[in-house]
């Protein structure tokens, strides 16, 4: 009977054991799925969250990417950028957490999106206006006021002829590039278009009623 119980007290500890080696793995899984400088949602982590959340109803898809990054690494050091992104991140997370079902993440570098419910269009240039302005805003760091600019490309998921994701992105990145090459500021794509490449294999951006005329460069 010994060994009948040496054999049940190994097979307790290799559940033991197992159950720790899953709960371990399931967290490293989940903390993957965040940022460790923003807190915002990884690559993954968002296109898997914004798809689910593009199908509950119409939605603004944001694309953001920073100004003058560069300048403030080479002039101040990298803490510095890295505060900007952080700043970047909480000013994202505290504009779209007054829109119920919305997600953001951090896509890489200096690179955001977000997926806003928005079922009137109308919306649309307060949505852009209170993120620029939280982005664009001074930041605080070792004892001086630091800025970075932004542009922000928006596709609105009414506008398309099926929802997808990839699509919203592709029209949101298209616009931004194009807003970035204007100076910075947001420009909203108009839906799908015949491709015109530019020098960098973009597609330009069609102009939309959201547009402002706002350098940030």
């Amino acid at each position: 009977m010994s060994w009948l119980l040496n054999f049940a007290r190994s097979a307790v500890q290799a559940g033991r054991y197992q159950s720790a080696l899953i709960r371990r793995l399931s967290a490293e899984l989940e903390q993957a799925r965040y940022d460790p400088l923003t807190g915002l949602l990884t690559r993954v982590g968002f296109e898997q969250c914004a798809s689910r959340m593009l199908e509950v109803g119409p939605s603004a898809v944001l694309l953001i990417d920073l100004d003058g990054l560069k300048g403030l690494n080479d002039h101040f050091g990298h803490d510095a950028g890295d505060a900007a992104i952080r700043a970047t991140g909480a000013s994202l997370h505290d504009v779209v957490e007054s829109y119920p079902g919305a997600v953001a993440g951090r896509l890489g570098g200096d690179e955001f999106a977000a997926v806003v419910p928005l079922p009137e269009a109308v919306a649309l240039p307060w949505l852009l206006r209170g993120l620029h302005e939280a982005i664009t805003a001074p930041v605080r760091h070792r004892g001086r006021d630091l800025a970075v600019g932004a542009s922000i490309g928006v596709c609105l998921t009414a506008d398309l002829p099926a929802v997808s994701l990839p699509l919203a992105l592709r029209l949101a990145d298209e616009a931004m590039y194009e807003a970035k090459r204007s100076g910075g500021g947001w420009l909203a794509a108009a839906g799908p278009a015949p491709a015109h490449r530019t020098v960098t294999g973009r597609r330009n951006g069609r102009r939309g009623t959201a547009l402002e005329g706002t350098t940030t460069s």
